[in-house]
């Protein structure tokens, strides 16, 4: 079966003139399609900078990185970006919506952007993600007039717009206050289960790891666990 992320010997060293800092040392990690798994590590650990090679915002210095069968760590910059726009999405900790943008438009943009504007089946399918996330009243209201946590379903129904094959989710509860983060990460187990969607979550909370599928800890740039929830 086709494995939605294979990660082979991934390394990264950032270079400042002659010094050198090694953040990722080696990283081994299959994720099957349909996993919500979360990435765990103490600031420095380079879950971050793991999650960004994933998502094709940076190269690896070393290694091999597979998505949906697809090799993407050796695609040119014009590939990895048209790669990253139609297989991928992205949520993060700050939503990163657009202010003069309706709900509706933000939710259909990355469709929308390479296409030169919205159709009328991309308005279709932004209005019925907006309704699944429970936001059929605020599909035509601007970003700015939403609260926290509506910004955030509007940026899981964005990430959702492409029908990705992995969503990246990079602290997605961090700036919320608790009821808000529980209803996101309901909605994140909503689309995992019953859509089949593959999720990659950067989190610090417990909370979120102990409802996701998989867990993966960060120590110092090497995967030092990577096991089910609830596995011995």
């Amino acid at each position: 079966m086709t494995r939605a992320l294979e990660a082979r010997g991934i390394e990264k060293v950032f270079r400042n003139g002659e010094e050198e800092t090694q953040v990722l040392k080696g990283i081994d990690l299959d994720l099957d399609k349909g996993e919500l798994a979360a990435l765990l590590g103490a600031s420095g650990s380079g879950k971050s900078t793991f999650l960004s090679i994933v998502g094709l915002l940076l190269r690896p210095t070393a290694g091999a990185l597979t998505i949906s069968g697809d090799r993407v760590d050796m695609l040119s910059e014009a590939k990895r970006a048209q790669f990253r726009n139609r297989r991928l999405g992205f949520v993060f900790q700050f939503h990163h919506l657009l202010p003069d943008f309706t709900a509706m438009e933000n939710v259909a943009f990355p469709a929308a952007a390479p296409a030169g504007g919205i159709s009328r089946e991309m308005r279709a399918r932004a209005r019925d993600l907006l309704t699944r996330v429970g936001l059929e009243d605020r599909i035509d209201y601007p970003a700015t007039s939403l609260s926290g946590g509506q910004k955030q379903r509007v940026a899981i129904a964005r990430a959702l717009m492409n029908r990705p094959d992995l969503i990246i989710a990079d602290e997605p509860t961090g700036n919320l206050d608790r009821q808000a983060a529980d209803r996101v990460l309901d909605l994140m187990r909503e689309v995992n289960q019953e859509d089949g969607a593959t999720f990659l979550i950067c989190t610090h909370d417990e909370g979120v790891a102990a409802r996701c599928t998989r867990r993966l800890t960060l120590i110092d740039g090497l995967l030092a666990s990577n096991h089910s929830v609830g596995e011995v």
